[in-house]
């Protein structure tokens, strides 16, 4: 069995369509989906800690017990757990994908950004 890792929102609009579009980027049969309202905020913060002690617990759950062979952090318009400005966001998408880097350097990460019309693309 072949794994990677979604770190998304937890808005159901963005659940469905990251889940294909990451088994064909990293050619995969399973995503571990790991959700919280707002995750790029999260990281581009990095002052929750408890949040993000728990994202990190699961990620390493996905990466060190499922082998996950890539990490994907997800934002998407009118988020409700980080309402700001689609730049504002994008923004936060880049650094958040630098800092999961730093915290996995031998898995690739990248950055989705879920459009309007729920088509995810690689961002970053």
């Amino acid at each position: 069995m072949n794994f990677c890792t979604a770190i998304n929102c937890m808005d159901g609009r963005v659940q469905l369509p990251v889940i294909p579009f990451l088994q064909n980027r990293f050619k995969t049969e399973f995503v571990d989906c790991i959700t919280e309202p707002g995750p790029v905020d999260i990281f581009a913060r990095t002052t929750d800690l408890m949040i993000l002690n728990s994202i990190f617990t699961r990620v390493d759950i996905s990466v060190r017990k499922h082998g996950s062979s890539g990490i994907a952090i997800c934002a998407h318009p009118d988020c409700a757990g980080n309402p700001v400005d689609d730049d504002v966001q994008k923004a936060q998408l880049r650094r958040s994908v630098i800092f999961l880097k730093e915290a996995y350097p031998t898995v690739e990460v990248i950055g989705l950004w879920i459009d309007n019309n729920h088509q995810p693309q690689e961002y970053c």
